[in-house]
């Protein structure tokens, strides 16, 4: 089970860190991921990083400005937000691929078997 917290209110140009958490498994053998679901649209990727944390992917949209991280032994996925934009808003979920394999990283959505249960970000202008 998934335990995303760290989303609230921020202004433009300023910086969030999302935290995800799990208290089970082999949390050091899962892919993670975060995508974002803004209002009305549907949910899309973010960024993912591998069992190490060696290997990280993020969109495009965020790239520059937002940093995946992991602390293995917190069994924790960070999301640093940094530079917020208003098209940032969404509600941010975190994600488990439970059957990757050491040195990937899942960008697709159905990869991910597990899911935390979001945390709303908003960003006013």
């Amino acid at each position: 089970q998934l335990q995303a917290s760290g989303g609230g209110l921020a202004q433009a140009g300023g910086s969030l860190r999302l935290s995800c958490t799990t208290s089970g498994g082999a949390f050091s053998r899962y892919v993670m991921g975060w995508f974002r679901q803004a209002p009305g649209k549907e949910r899309e990727f973010v960024a993912t990083i591998s069992w190490s944390g060696t290997r990280k992917y993020v969109a495009s949209s965020v790239k520059g400005r937002f940093t995946i991280s992991r602390d293995n032994a917190e069994n924790t996925v960070f999301l640093q937000m940094n530079s917020l934009k208003p098209e940032d808003t969404a509600i941010y979920y975190c994600g488990a691929d439970l059957n990757s394999v050491s040195g990937a990283y899942s960008i697709e959505e159905d990869r991910y078997d597990a899911w935390g249960q979001g945390t709303l970000v908003t960003v006013s202008s």
